[in-house]
């Protein structure tokens, strides 16, 4: 059984948890520009932990292909914000959801409890930042940067190169003085990845337990589901809700979502169905 512990937190993984996205950008690929203002994003925080998110992920800088890089000041400014109120109001997990290491301790400062990477503490500065702040960590699997990740992703096998990476990050991660038990996986689903490779990593996702660490999968409303079913990022809900089942199915411990209700819906049928063998 797995469980995230930071300060007097302490989040349960012996079931899946789903955590709640809140991009405060002005161009994410699924909702950018929605959760700007201020009173807008904390009314999104709080349907968001009303129904039913354990965790709240908090990201000010869009990272879907060719997306412009912001400022330190720029981010912290969008942030920040938004973690504190978050802190100050509900009792559920923060991450951050950053690469950049003056926003890790900003952010962890503010209240966050954990740090989502999507370049797996790559970036000058972020090893040794994180391993100073004593949270949780998810390290992301990318090939390439955001601006050009998509433009050619290519793999001998997908599923032993991101293996591999995840072997040399933790690694480094251990070499730097994070302790092992800080640390979470995310296979980086449409990060540098083609359709097969997203659809190969989620069938042969069980072969990340061989780490002993907690997965955790983001794959709602990409475009690995519109491209598959030729919807638009507004009609892939069915195909997420799907996804996600398949993941939690998996083993996957954190399944991070903008829809949230109907994934805690379609998790607790699956919990109850699984209880009866």
């Amino acid at each position: 059984m797995f469980q995230l512990i930071h300060a007097n937190k302490t989040l349960d993984l012996s079931a899946p948890v789903v955590m709640g996205i809140v991009n405060v950008t002005p161009d994410s690929f699924s909702d950018g520009g929605a959760y700007t203002g201020f009173e807008k994003t904390c009314r999104h925080v709080d349907n968001l932990v009303k129904q039913g998110a354990l965790v709240i992920d908090v990201g000010g800088e869009s990272t879907r292909p060719g997306a412009a890089e912001v400022s330190v000041e720029e981010e912290l400014a969008r942030v920040l914000p938004i973690i504190e109120y978050t802190a100050k109001t509900h009792d559920v997990w923060i991450s951050i959801d950053t690469s950049k290491p003056e926003v890790m301790e900003a952010a962890v400062n503010a209240g966050a409890n954990l740090i989502n990477d999507v370049r797996a503490l790559q970036a000058p500065g972020a090893l040794a930042m994180a391993a100073s702040l004593d949270v949780p960590i998810c390290l992301m699997h990318m090939q390439g940067e955001p601006q050009t990740m998509q433009d050619a992703p290519e793999y001998a096998d997908v599923v032993d190169e991101v293996a591999a990476f995840f072997e040399l990050r933790i690694a480094y991660c251990e070499a730097a003085g994070i302790e092992r038990e800080r640390l979470i996986l995310d296979p980086g689903f449409g990060f540098g990845k083609t359709l097969a490779h997203n659809y190969r990593l989620l069938a042969m996702l069980p072969t990340l337990h061989e780490f002993h660490l907690p997965v955790l999968v983001g794959l709602s409303r990409k475009s690995m589901i519109g491209n598959l079913l030729g919807r638009d990022t507004d009609q892939r809900l069915a195909g997420s809700i799907a996804g996600a089942l398949i993941a939690a199915q998996q083993g996957a411990q954190i399944i991070r979502v903008h829809d949230v209700a109907e994934t805690v819906d379609a998790l607790k049928v699956m919990s109850a169905t699984m209880e009866q063998l």
